[in-house]
This record gives C-alpha cells, structure tokens and sequence, in this order.
C-alpha cells in the first residue's frame, strides 16, 4: 500500500478511536435492554481492546441486541489494561454472575486474546474455569493481534509491550491451536497497528473486510454483518422454527 495511503488511514482511524474514548467516557450505565433477549440465542459477552471501556463497543453491542442477543458487558475490566489472565479471570466471574446457558464471545483486538485464553480454559476444565453450567459456543475477534504486533516492543509501557509477538503471554496463546476451530476471525484489509502476519490458522475462519482500520471498522456495516454470520456459523444464529399455515 503506498505510505501517503496508509497515512490517511492511519489519520483516519485515530480520529475514529477518539470518538470511540468519548463515546466511552460518557456512556457508562448498561441500558436495560441488554439484560432482554431471545432464550433461543446465546447471550453476547463484549470484550474491548486495551484502554477500551464498553461503551467503545456499543454501537455493535446495540445492533446484536436489536437482533435478540442478550448483552453481557465486563464492567470489571474497566479499559482493559490488566494482563491479558487477569482479564479471563473478570470475563469468566461476569459470565458466572449470569449463570448457566449459552454464550458467544465478541472481542476486539486485545479482548480477542482474552476471549482465546478463557476459550482454552474452558476447553481443558470449565468448572476450573468457573463455568460450571456455561456453554461457551466459540467467538468472534475483530483486528485481534493472535501472533502480537512488532509495533509494541517500541511503545511505552508494560500494557502494551505485552502485545509483543515474544511475550510470554502472546507465545502460550499460540500453542493452544485446539479451541482455533471455534474462532471466527474478522481483519481489515489494512490494519494500522498489527503489521506483518494476522492470520491465526489453526482450523479457524479468517474473514478479511474491505473496509482498512483497527478502530474504524467497528462501526461499519460490512463488520457488524460479519459479526452475525460469525454468531451463525458458530452455532448461535436463529433456530428453525416450524411454520404454521
């Protein structure tokens, strides 16, 4: 891509995620329609990005909602700058605290990594995990950096040289290739922050937008639309009811 092209987007998506950072400071009371859904379907819990509160994710979050989803919103993770284990341990407390039934995860880049290290749990021991009644139907990561990304190394901190592609946590999620299959992986066709390989392999589905950007395509509709069919594809789309004459 010519560099004057990826500046545009790299220009492009910041402003995008400024207005995600606002719309997230101010939007800080669950709205009670997430609590009301279809039975039928299972119940979305949304894991954002690193210094990503929910509301960051509401405009999807709404969209799955109106659709029937139930909402489960991780107020515990606050803006996600806890080590990528400690986010699992919130995520898996917040799905207990719901209780038994059927659940899907949505995660955006760093909640994708949390989303894949609780899948694994899961997997090996769900009441360990404290799921104990839960059924973990799979998930759906957007821009979600699985084989890291080369720019944390140079970044400030340790919240985000943790997305290094040598980091311990980053090496292990890697190796734990079994619950890939329950993946759906949805990129940019140019993401400004993960550079270099993202695909995750392993037996997942990798669906690659149009649309470039690691913070603007989440409110585009071709990601959104994504997002569903993932849902469908991992088993928690609309059950096929008999129709009456």
């Amino acid at each position: 891509m010519n560099p004057l092209v990826k500046a545009w987007w790299w220009s492009l998506d910041y402003l995008s995620a400024i207005g995600g950072q606002l719309r997230g400071a101010f939007l800080r009371v669950v709205p009670e329609a997430y609590a009301r859904g279809d039975d039928s379907l299972p119940a979305v819990v949304l894991i954002p990005g690193v210094y990503e509160r929910w509301g960051f994710l509401a405009t999807l979050a709404g969209r799955l909602n109106a659709r029937g989803h139930r909402i489960v919103v991780i107020e515990g993770l606050r803006d996600n700058r806890m080590p990528v284990r400690d986010g699992a341990d919130e995520v898996a407390a917040a799905i207990a605290a719901h209780g038994p039934g059927r659940y899907v995860l949505v995660g955006h880049s760093k909640g994708g990594l949390i989303g894949k290290a609780l899948l694994a749990r899961a997997e090996a021991d769900p009441a360990a995990a404290g799921l104990r009644g839960v059924e973990l139907i799979g998930m759906v990561a957007i821009a979600t950096p699985f084989a890291g990304s080369a720019y944390a190394r140079y970044l400030p901190g340790r919240t985000l040289r943790g997305l290094a592609p040598a980091d311990e946590t980053i090496v292990a999620l890697a190796r734990a290739e079994a619950v890939n299959r329950r993946i759906v992986s949805v990129l940019p066709a140019f993401d400004p922050h993960i550079p270099g390989e993202r695909t995750l392999g392993g037996g997942s589905t990798t669906v690659t937008l149009r649309a470039s950007g690691h913070f603007r395509v989440l409110r585009q509709e071709a990601t959104i639309a994504a997002v569903v069919e993932g849902i469908d594809s991992l088993g928690g789309g609309p059950s096929e009811r008999p129709t009456t004459e």
